[in-house]
Parts: structure tokens; sequence; C-alpha cells
């Protein structure tokens, strides 16, 4: 699939080395779907606040839950919001400090918040979140309770206004900087999935088949 050459919106226009930005579907939805963990910009009292949670993507849409009292959620629904994922895959090391940087892979996400109000949409929205992760988890679980179904808020935010922005390969040097006595390259990062730790308090013998198969990335 081509690249978009224009930004959906000029607030998500990739300005700073715009050559890294991308705007097609197909980019964006991999880094949405290669890492849950979010940030959520949002306005509150007149100042900014970021807070993680984790975020899950179905369609057209990116969703993430919280409690009903927090002050994220509370604050979000309705009103305009900035989701980021970011992935970091390596660090760049230069022949100069300034030449340093980093490997990445990011999505920023701008919207309005809708709440999720149905209650059958949210245990929906809920059960697909948990899937996601974890294939075959949600049907061996305890039901949900009307208290912890009460007690949790879902949103979810349109993919309409978003970017990427991804850097990958070697240093970034001048023909100049070359022939400095100094390493330069790349330093690999990523996320393992160690063997699981099961509760102290007791489990079932074996871990299931999709914690073998789990990955971020």
């Amino acid at each position: 699939m081509a690249r978009p050459s224009a930004a959906p919106s000029e607030r998500t226009r990739v300005k700073r080395m715009h050559e890294r930005g991308a705007y097609d579907r197909a980019s964006i939805d991999a880094i949405l779907d290669a890492q849950p963990l979010a940030h959520i910009g949002y306005v509150l009292n007149g100042a900014p606040f970021v807070t993680p949670t984790l975020q899950w993507r179905e369609g057209d849409h990116v969703y993430w839950h919280g409690s009903a009292a927090s002050r994220m959620i509370e604050t979000c629904i309705e009103a305009d919001v900035c989701v980021t994922v970011t992935l970091m895959d390596g660090l760049v090391l230069a022949r100069s400090a300034y030449n340093h940087s980093v490997n990445y892979r990011s999505v920023m996400l701008l919207g309005r918040a809708r709440l999720i109000a149905d209650p059958a949409e949210k245990e929906m929205r809920l059960k697909n979140f948990v899937e996601g992760m974890f294939p075959g988890r949600w049907d061996r679980l305890r039901a949900m309770t009307a208290y912890e179904a009460k007690a949790t808020t879902v949103l979810a935010i349109e993919i309409n206004e978003a970017s990427a922005k991804i850097r990958r390969g070697p240093p970034g040097d001048p023909d100049e900087d070359l022939m400095q006595d100094v390493w330069a390259g790349v330093l690999p990062l990523e996320v393992r999935t160690l063997p699981p730790i099961p509760d102290p308090r007791g489990s079932v013998a074996a871990p299931p088949e999709y914690l073998t198969r789990f990955k971020i990335g």
C-alpha cells in the first residue's frame, strides 16, 4: 500500500524530520497492534496531564478502559484527547553527541473520546481486549459482576486524525565524521517475554499455551 503524501490534518502533519512521517492505515494499525501501552493526553482544570494505560484496536477505533472514578476517564469523556503509542527499537550511537538518536515507531492520534455507554457493548469490548491478548482466557474467568461492570468505564476514539513517525537504520553522521576513532552503530532493544510466575497463593499446574506465545513488538 502506498503511503499518502498528505497528513489528515495540519495538527498531525509531521514537521520535524518530515520524511519519517507516515499517514497510511497499514503503518498506523501495525504500531497500535504491536504495543498495548498508550499515553492519554488531556486537559484537567486548565493544566495538561498524560496518563499511561492499555489500549486495543478494533477496526477503525482505539479503546481504553479505567476505573469509573478515575479523573483521567472522567475528564476524557466527550473531550478532545491525544493518544500516543511508542515502541523503542534501538539506541543509535553516532560519532558526535549531536547525532545520537533512537530507532522507534510511534503513533499520535487526535480526536474526541466517546463513552461506551451500552452495557452489552462495554462487556463485548472488554472481552475483545482480553481475548486479543490472551486468546481463550475470557471464558475461563469468573464472570464479571454487576459492581465490576459499573466500576469500569470504556472509552473509544476513531482512527481518523492520526500520524505515524518511524526511524530505522544506522547513525546519520556526515561524511567528515566517518574517520573519527569512535564506535558508531545501533544497540537494538526489544521487550522479552520471560517464563510465567504463578501466583504463590495457588494456581493451575501448567501455564496456558497463550502465555508462551505472547509477544509485544
